[in-house]
């Protein structure tokens, strides 16, 4: 490949958006993030359950410090240290805070069980996991308007993505990629990939495994076409180096997809996104970067028109929209969201009392 051009976002970088909104920011929050697992989540392979979840608290976490705010991070730690700025917390350990974001709280733990402002992040649909929806509360906070509205909830922040760890290329190989956690295969829409593969028969690369061997057999079997290869797990520079290769990137989800943050990848990598109709992929992939389909036809249109989208147009979208810096400022405006609310409620009760 070539044209390579590593992503520019460093600390100093910041997208348009913000670059005001950091000079005038107000009172610095006291943020406590809590999550389960070992950090960096960077470290984990494609098919780690909730993987996507831990990457996004990770970056709530960098993008917070980095804009201004005091962060403690109650989370297991490996041999990489946390973002400058990060403080860590041992578990049991509780710091004096104005707000806690708990990802490592029981779905079934109430808002009123912690008297002080509190929230947390819904990062799929729990209905589809035969999760009752009904465990949601007004503090939980989704990761799409799609999502939040299967809710019934207006609350939302867009997830983001740190473009430093991919690579952005306007020239492309012949092949098309496919990236997920195969273990569930079928709900991501596996079966669909390869049959767009074998009736193109353009080179089809699958990333992830499954952790059941049962899958995995099924996978194999899926994949045997001289045309399709099984990469299985794909990580670091490996990773960026297939995403910004890649002719388009498959996405042909077959369920409620609360956001897909793969597409996020391909597009700051310059690669356009085929995707289905389903979840939230209407709301994050416009005409100028990709191709919503419904049918088989769609999906072999959207490819033989992918030449038509602008690789720098992709990268931008992402810049604008999907950069974690701007993730971490909306999540900023939650969190004063809640504690106004919080106080409001408290001030009520004591009212009501008096």
């Amino acid at each position: 490949m070539r044209g390579w051009a590593r992503g520019c976002l460093i600390h100093s970088c910041w997208p348009p958006n913000l670059r005001k909104a950091r000079i005038s920011l107000s009172a610095p929050l006291r943020v406590l993030v809590t999550r389960q697992n070992t950090y960096p989540a960077r470290a984990y392979p494609v098919s780690t359950e909730g993987l996507a979840s831990l990457r996004i608290t990770d970056l709530i976490v960098k993008g917070l410090a980095e804009l201004g705010h005091e962060v403690h991070y109650q989370v297991q730690l490996d041999k990489v240290p946390l973002p400058e700025g990060v403080r860590w917390v041992p578990n049991g350990s509780v710091p004096p805070v104005d707000i806690t974001h708990r990802q490592k709280v029981d779905l079934k733990v109430r808002k009123s069980d912690f008297p002080q402002p509190w929230v947390r992040t819904c990062h799929t649909d729990l209905g589809e996991r035969d999760v009752d929806r009904g465990l949601a509360q007004d503090n939980w906070i989704f990761v799409s308007r799609t999502l939040a509205e299967t809710y019934g909830s207006s609350r939302y922040v867009v997830n983001g993505i740190d473009p430093s760890e991919f690579i952005y290329s306007e020239s492309k190989d012949d092949y098309l990629l496919f990236v997920g956690c195969l273990d569930r295969a079928a709900q991501k829409g596996l079966d669909v990939a390869v049959s767009l593969a074998v009736k193109t028969g353009l080179r089809l690369l699958v990333g992830g495994s499954a952790v059941s061997d049962e899958a995995n057999a099924t996978i194999r079997a899926q994949c045997k076409h001289a045309n399709i290869e099984l990469l299985g797990e794909i990580q670091g520079t490996r990773k960026a180096e297939l995403f910004a290769g890649a002719r388009a990137f498959l996405f042909p989800t077959q369920h409620n997809e609360a956001f897909g943050t793969v597409m996020a990848e391909a597009l700051v990598s310059g690669t356009p996104v085929i995707c289905s109709n389903r979840g939230a992929c209407q709301e994050l992939i416009s005409p100028d970067v990709g191709f919503v389909c419904t049918t088989e036809q769609d999906y072999l249109s959207a490819i033989d028109r992918v030449h038509e989208i602008k690789p720098f147009a992709c990268r931008e979208k992402v810049m604008r929209e999907y950069h974690y810096l701007r993730m971490a400022n909306d999540y900023v405006e939650q969190y004063r969201q809640e504690i106004e609310g919080t106080h409001a409620e408290a001030c009520s009760s004591n009212s009501v009392a008096d």
